[in-house]
């Protein structure tokens, strides 16, 4: 018969600090995972040459160093040809060229087999393409690449092909000015899947601000593997902007899983074809919702509550000067002010506190904090749905006139050091 022996007190309390501190470790774990490990893919450089990709070579020459240098003559004029340029000898051509990208090779004794890239120094070829390239571009678009494979959806929770495509594009030509994060650190927690689907403006203002971007396009790839080492069947489905509008869809089948870079490579460009097309229809404009400007008074009505500020001031400064004690002559006691406001047209830095019982009052908060005049900017330090968020509020003044112009916002105010607290 089994026996039960009971510990003693101080076995049981080292017991449970040691568990205590295992989930403590266990939760520091959780955390990092979030946010660590190699889940980053930095884009390249981008270079506003002219650059075609995909150039396929086939060359046999005495030796492999002779079939190389024909064939990369071969491809200088096939990129030519693809840009319409005009009649050149390859010496002309190879003047223009600034670089060769070797996308994959393979060199034989006799013979070469190559996807060449062909780089054109825009300032040299732009005298024989024209105006070729220089329409203008679109605003700042954050890119979101997102992948749909096996019901899972990811975009920068772990490195994968679609995000890697996307990196390694050379955006430089295009008229699309793609804002690509890295993907590393706090990127994985803010830019998920989750927030295609956000319609709130306030969340996806913010999120734009950190990235310096005035809207959203989203690339989409729904990769189905048939089975271990068969095709892989891709459906691509562009949207844009905060609405998750469909702009244009297309299908391509990789014919294994070692293809299948190179199909996202192609796709790539055909979004980038997608993208340009809806700028040049006019519809990969910047959603206007999305710009939360700070709103200008009427000169009139600004010189108004000015006068009214100072008659409160002045009267303010009368009631206190009859309220302070006197010594026995009669003469008043002045102290010197507790709070001096800041010098005119200088700006402060003061932290917020929010009561945000739901989402809604959380947007509406925001929105008319930053519609308080001589509000400059804010930011959010953190969000609490059902409790109290922070914020930094920049503004051109004293604390306490920050609370007085919120509280014509409609707030309730309580100042405190060098902080607010307000609520509706």
């Amino acid at each position: 018969m089994s026996q039960t022996i009971p510990l003693q007190p101080a076995l049981r309390r080292s017991a449970i600090l040691a568990l205590a501190l295992a989930a403590l470790c266990a939760l520091g774990a959780a955390v990092w995972a979030q946010v660590g490990g190699e889940r980053g893919i930095a884009p390249v450089a981008s270079s506003s040459d002219i650059q075609v990709s995909g150039i396929e070579v086939d060359v046999r020459a005495d030796n492999g160093s002779a079939a190389r240098a024909q064939a990369w003559e071969e491809a200088q004029r096939k990129a030519w040809e693809r840009l319409d340029g005009p009649q050149l000898s390859d010496s002309q051509i190879a003047g223009l060229v600034s670089a060769i990208v070797i996308e994959r090779e393979q060199l034989g004794p006799k013979r070469y087999i190559a996807t060449l890239g062909v780089v054109f120094d825009r300032q040299r070829a732009s005298r024989y393409l024209g105006s070729e390239g220089e329409a203008r571009r679109s605003a700042p678009m954050l890119l979101l690449p997102v992948t749909v494979s096996a019901g899972t959806q990811l975009v920068y929770e772990r490195r994968n092909p679609w995000q890697r495509a996307w990196a390694e594009y050379q955006a430089g030509q295009s008229r699309i000015d793609y804002v690509r994060p890295a993907g590393a650190g706090g990127d994985s927690l803010l830019l998920t899947y989750g927030q295609t689907g956000r319609r709130s403006r306030t969340w996806w203002r913010n999120a734009l601000d950190q990235f310096g971007a005035a809207d959203v396009i989203v690339p989409i790839a729904n990769l189905r593997y048939t089975y271990p080492g068969g095709p892989v069947e891709g459906t691509f489905t562009a949207r844009f902007g905060p609405d998750n509008e469909y702009l244009d869809g297309f299908d391509m089948t990789a014919a294994s899983p070692a293809e299948l870079p190179a199909m996202l490579e192609r796709a790539v460009v055909r979004f980038d074809r997608i993208f340009e097309l809806a700028l040049a229809d006019g519809k990969l404009r910047p959603d206007p919702t999305l710009d939360i400007g700070t709103p200008e008074l009427d000169p009139a009505l600004q010189r108004l509550l000015e006068l009214g500020r100072a008659m409160r001031a002045r009267d303010q400064a009368a009631a206190a000067a009859a309220s302070q004690p006197t010594t026995e002559s009669g003469d008043a006691i002045t102290a010197a002010p507790i709070e001096t406001p800041p010098p005119e047209g200088s700006v402060a830095l003061y932290t917020v506190q929010v009561a945000t019982p739901d989402a809604a009052a959380f947007d509406g908060a925001v929105s008319a904090v930053r519609g308080t005049p001589g509000v400059r900017s804010t930011g959010i330090r953190s969000t609490a749905i059902g409790g109290t968020s922070v914020m930094t509020v920049s503004y051109a003044g004293s604390i306490a006139q920050l609370a007085e112009a919120l509280r014509a916002r409609g707030f309730t105010v309580r100042q405190g050091s060098n902080a607010l607290a307000i609520s509706r």
